[in-house]
């Protein structure tokens, strides 16, 4: 069974593409610093992979 993981954007969207956008969007964040729990899947993972520099993870 895969873990789970807690991600939380620390950093804003704007500014950035559009694919960028849509990946925060498709992970279920809604706002900064409000966290989301997922199971840990290789599809979650590539998602957080390439906004990385938006997100911080946790595992739990």
């Amino acid at each position: 069974m895969m873990g789970k993981i807690k991600i939380t954007q620390v950093r804003s969207a704007i500014n950035r593409p559009k694919r960028q956008k849509a990946t925060i969007e498709a992970l279920g964040i809604k706002k900064l610093h409000n966290p989301v729990e997922h199971e840990a899947t290789p599809q979650i993972l590539g998602m957080v992979r390439k906004v990385s520099h938006l997100v911080t993870i946790e595992e739990l």
